[in-house]
Order: structure tokens, then sequence, then C-alpha cells
């Protein structure tokens, strides 16, 4: 069911919550950020139950990151070195609820981690699939590879190639909306849930789009032929931390003493 929010949110380019107490910890490196352009009509029914499309300038977006997931850790424990580190890539829309809390719906996370796959289907309803996956370095050129093992389509996946740039001094609007996300919205056990995240802000690059041979955005269920992506970013990436989980009705948490908020300039 979607929703007609309040005013969103200003994007930020700092946390909105500081999760100082973090329910779950992680590091995301070499992140690559693929986005096209679509009509907020084609994905709306895509959201999760209680959002609607998140809009810049009228236009939604559909995100690709693929990326290498960096020892995650529970409760403020050490991060797990091998079953907490592997290479992901998400399948993404843009999000805001009644609340005016942006956020994005992961619509697909490839993994190559069975048991965490298994963990976060099970347990956290998340759409988690299990597949083999890599990211390599060469020549100053940083490619990621995915085909699906587990649930399926067998065999659906993807091979990107980037060849990063110059690190971007100023971000603009559109780039800082594409990246400045700080929760998830979510549906577990019929639940509405809003996760929040926070980190460091973004050290962005420039990137060149060497090859791009995906299927897992019309695995996820867009339908819209994409075509050329409108932005191509990398990242070498942030340490993350997330904090509890709030009902999606629920107003969130003043920031408290974490960092201060800053919009984002336009």
């Amino acid at each position: 069911m979607s929703v007609a929010p309040t005013v969103p949110e200003p994007v930020s380019v700092v946390p909105v919550e500081s999760a100082e107490r973090p329910l779950l910890t992680q590091s995301w490196l070499d992140l690559t950020f693929l986005h096209w352009a679509v009509d907020p009509g084609d994905v709306a029914h895509l959201m999760a139950p209680g959002t609607v499309p998140d809009t810049f300038d009228g236009a939604t977006y559909v995100g690709l990151v693929p990326f290498r997931m960096h020892r995650v850790g529970w409760f403020g424990l050490p991060g797990v070195p091998y079953l907490g580190t592997f290479p992901e890539t998400n399948v993404r829309l843009y999000s805001v609820d009644a609340n005016g809390r942006r956020g994005v719906v992961f619509r697909s996370l490839d993994a190559s981690r069975l048991i965490p796959v298994s963990i976060a289907r099970t347990v956290f309803r998340m759409p988690y699939l299990w597949s083999r996956m890599a990211v390599r370095h060469s020549g100053g050129t940083v490619s990621y590879t995915s085909s699906r093992r587990w649930p399926g389509p067998h065999g659906t996946g993807s091979r990107i190639v980037v060849r990063p740039g110059e690190r971007i001094q100023e971000p603009s609007a559109l780039e800082h909306f594409l990246t400045a996300r700080w929760g998830m919205h979510h549906t577990a056990f019929g639940r509405q849930v809003y996760l929040p995240n926070a980190h460091p802000q973004w050290p962005l690059h420039r990137a060149e789009l060497l090859a791009c041979d995906e299927g897992l955005t019309r695995a996820a269920g867009v339908r819209t032929a994409l075509g050329e992506p409108v932005s191509v970013l990398y990242s070498p990436g942030v340490a993350v931390r997330f904090g509890r989980p709030t009902r999606a009705g629920e107003v969130p948490a003043p920031l408290g003493t974490g960092p201060a908020r800053r919009p984002a300039s336009s």
C-alpha cells in the first residue's frame, strides 16, 4: 500500500541518526554506483509497503551497486574475517515513507557466502541470493562478476568493469541524492521497519564504465529498458554502523550527540 509522505527530509551529507550503540557494524569497500533514471510509476509497485518512490527533478532511480562487504560484526563485537567478508551486488530503489524519511528498498542482494545469505533470508527476510562472485583490480580498473547459484534464476548475474578517476571535491545535488542514504525500508513478518545507518561522508570518484553486462535489474522486477546509466561513481569505501530498527510509522529518534546534520548543497 502506497502512502502520501509528509515533506521529505532534506538530503543530508551526514547521518540523520548517530547509531552510537550499533546493532551491526561492517565496511563497504570498492563500491561502484551505477544509476538509471526511470519514471516513478514504472517502479512504484516494487516499493516496500508504506513507501513511495523518492524523486529528484521528477525522476526516481534504479541503482546497481557492486562492492566488497568487509568484516560484518554484531553488537560491537569484532567483525568476522571470513563469513563476514565477501563480494556483494545489490539492486536498489529510492524510497520515502509517511514520516518523510528517505531510504532505499533492496530488490535483490547477491552475495558469495551461503551461511550469511541463508541467515539473512530466514531470520530477516532480506532478498539475499547466493552467487559465485569476484572483485578484482587490474591495470587501474575494477571488475565485478557474479553468477547466481541459489535460489535462482540460476546463472543470472553481471559483469561490470570500471576505471576510477579523479576525486569529486563537490558532489552535485543528484550525486548526494543517490549516495547519501541513511536508512533502509523493509518488511519482515508483516511488519514495516526502517533500519538506520551511519557512516562518514562518501569519498566519491568519477568513473568510466568499460563494461556492463547484467541481468540483475530485470530479475529484480525492473521491466523498464534502462540503456546507458546516467551516473557512474566509484568509492574506496566507508565504515558503517547500523542502529536499531524502528517501525515504519514511528518517528525516528533525534540525532543526539552524533555529527550535526548538514543538508547537501544544490
